[in-house]
């Protein structure tokens, strides 16, 4: 799978990614922060994923090509170290309302919040 088209909605925080096999994908750039592939995130080890809160605010500054298989993106909040692969971003469309629940539940469990 390949994407074919990737759009920044800045005014809507989220990003847009159309694949070949005509399927699309809209992601909220503050889901793809705190589900970013990057080891400060998610460690080196399911068991050292890190809860990231206080990020509601976020949004994606650009995007840059990693070859033709991914994507990096640069978030307003500095952060920039995760490579988005086509298959993840499409597993991350495919998962949103499961990942998303959880998130806004070990957000609550911990006492965090989603604002900065």
């Amino acid at each position: 799978m390949i994407a074919t088209e990737i759009r920044i909605r800045r005014g809507t925080k989220c990003l847009e990614v159309a694949f070949d096999d005509h399927s699309r994908v809209s992601l909220p750039a503050e889901y793809l922060r705190v589900e970013s592939p990057s080891a400060e995130v998610q460690g080196h080890a399911p068991h050292e994923k890190r809860l990231i809160a206080g990020k509601q605010e976020v949004n994606i500054a650009s995007v840059e090509p990693i070859g033709h298989y991914a994507i990096r993106i640069l978030f307003t909040d500095g952060h920039s170290t995760g490579i988005y692969s086509w298959a993840l971003l499409r597993q991350l469309g495919l998962e949103y309302d499961r990942r998303w629940q959880t998130y806004l539940k070990a957000l609550e469990e911990n006492g965090l919040r989603r604002e900065a």
